[in-house]
């Protein structure tokens, strides 16, 4: 058995209406070197606590459910991050695109590295992506090192990459009260968003705590406790600066 079509599988949905254009089958992938203050999947970080799938398995659940994607919907890799099983990643995409799926990668692009060996992997997957959600958490590398345990340097990196390469890219920012929603960052987002030319969307989704009693559950203590969810109000002046319709 090819060990490249056997990924790590938190879980999967079969309806996915907010991982892509369209309705989608979404894969959740097992591991995540990120520790994000409000990550509300704490229980995907481990890779081995996954389960292993081979690929054909994962196309056979999901081409069942093709009649209801009609011309926008698909397949889409979330995590975890997904680039931790590229390989897997490259194997499944491959293959749907052979089956003519449109497929969708969701990533915080943190293993992203100009190295060669990456690299010549990563252009493979582009191949056999269609499109790229890319989360981008905190403009200052300081403060993204506070909120996720690394830097950003590389994510911006992969961000420019992506542009120089046309390929489309929904942008991700989840808006967290005290964390990342002060204007001065949401414009320098806005300042670096208009710099590429490849953006298609940019989505701004409000923080909440529904996932803190999975902290919990693994003997975690939540670190943002007493964090609110942002207001209307602030959401909407997010939205206004990123320039969201």
């Amino acid at each position: 058995m090819d060990k490249h079509a056997v990924g790590y599988i938190h879980s999967m949905e079969s309806f996915g209406s907010a991982d892509g254009p369209g309705l989608r089958f979404v894969v959740f992938l097992a591991g995540c070197s990120f520790r994000c203050l409000y990550c509300h999947n704490p229980d995907t970080w481990n890779m081995a606590m996954g389960k292993e799938y081979h690929v054909d398995k994962i196309l056979e659940k999901a081409i069942r459910y093709r009649p209801f994607w009609g011309d926008t919907g698909g397949i889409t890799v979330s995590g975890g991050e997904p680039l931790l099983q590229m390989d897997f990643v490259i194997e499944l995409f491959k293959r749907a695109k052979e089956l003519g799926v449109h497929t969708t990668l969701d990533t915080c692009g943190g293993p992203f590295t100009r190295q060669e060996s990456f690299m010549i992997r990563f252009r493979e997957l582009m191949r056999y992506t269609d499109l790229i959600l890319l989360d981008i958490k905190q403009m200052s590398n300081r403060m993204h090192i506070e909120l996720t345990g690394y830097e950003n340097k590389n994510i911006l990196d992969l961000a420019r990459q992506l542009s120089e390469w046309e390929k489309p890219v929904w942008i991700r920012h989840v808006l967290v009260p005290t964390i990342n929603d002060d204007e001065f960052y949401l414009r320098r987002l806005a300042y670096f968003l208009d710099t590429l030319t490849n953006v298609m969307k940019v989505e701004v989704i409000p923080y909440h705590s529904l996932g803190a009693y999975k902290w919990k559950q693994l003997g975690l203590e939540y670190p943002l406790e007493g964090i609110k969810p942002p207001t209307n109000e602030q959401i909407a002046r997010a939205k206004n600066i990123l320039g969201v319709s």
